[in-house]
This record gives C-alpha cells, structure tokens and sequence, in this order.
C-alpha cells in the first residue's frame, strides 16, 4: 500500500519514527510531505496537501502529526471524502477503521509515545472497514 504522511514541526520526530518503521517493513512505499526539520511551521500547509491527496484519490491512506493532531484533523476533515480519525489509543485506532473507515490517521506528536504510535499505525493499516451498516452512515456523511 502507498501512504502519504506529513507532520509539522512538533510532529516531526514521531513522524520520522513512524516512516523509517513504514519503509522497514517493506510492505509499503512512504511518500512524505513535510516538514523536514523542527524548524517551527504551519501545520495546515501539510493537512491541506494531505486532505487534497486522499480525497483526489491520489492515496487512500494517511498520516498526519501535529503537537496535539486537533488542528491537523481540523483542516483535513473540511474536504469531501476525507475521514481524519484523532486518536490516542489502539481502540480508537481500531473502531475509526472498522466503523468510520477513516484514511487519514491523525496522531499528536506531543502526545504520543513512539511505541505506541508504530502500533496505531501498523493497526491503521490492517484494520479493515466491516461496510454494511456502517456504509450507510458514511454516505449519509458524503451526501
């Protein structure tokens, strides 16, 4: 699977960790849209490049990292067919899949620890949508 992943600069450390984990696996290909440093930045540039990525069609999965994920999620859930899940913990990580079919995953880098947060993304990426009832809720979210 292909997956886009961005952060700013308070994101930035754990997003490191999170694509060196990505490209170890082997299984994915990791395309990185910023920041490249801790030098301070907008965190929406990156959540509009990302939001506009997923809801193209461009990749169906993401990862956003911003010091808490709120603003990132803000931002990336203005776009049509964009589903930014914040989450904290592996069964909001689980449920966002499973019942909301979230593709961009949206963690606080000053929140999370690193170990965790490799768990959330590796569960992100398994985890797939159950449909059914669930299918007609998000199109009622789409319509």
């Amino acid at each position: 699977m292909d997956v886009i992943i961005g952060s700013d600069h308070a994101g930035f450390d754990l997003k490191e960790e999170c694509k060196a984990f990505l490209e170890k696996s082997g299984e994915h290909k990791v395309m990185d849209l910023g920041v490249f440093s801790i030098q301070s930045s907008d965190y929406p540039q990156i959540a509009h490049k990302m939001a506009q990525a997923i809801s193209n069609g461009e990749y169906s999965r993401g990862i956003l990292i911003c010091g808490t994920g709120i603003g990132m999620s803000i931002v990336a859930n203005r776009y049509k067919g964009v589903r930014a899940a914040l989450c904290h913990n592996l069964y909001l990580v689980r449920m966002s899949r499973l019942h909301n079919d979230a593709n961009i995953l949206v963690m606080g880098g000053r929140v999370i620890g690193v170990g965790l947060a490799i768990e959330m993304v590796k569960l992100f990426l398994e985890t797939e949508f159950e449909g059914g009832r669930h299918k007609s809720r998000l199109d009622q979210i789409d319509s």
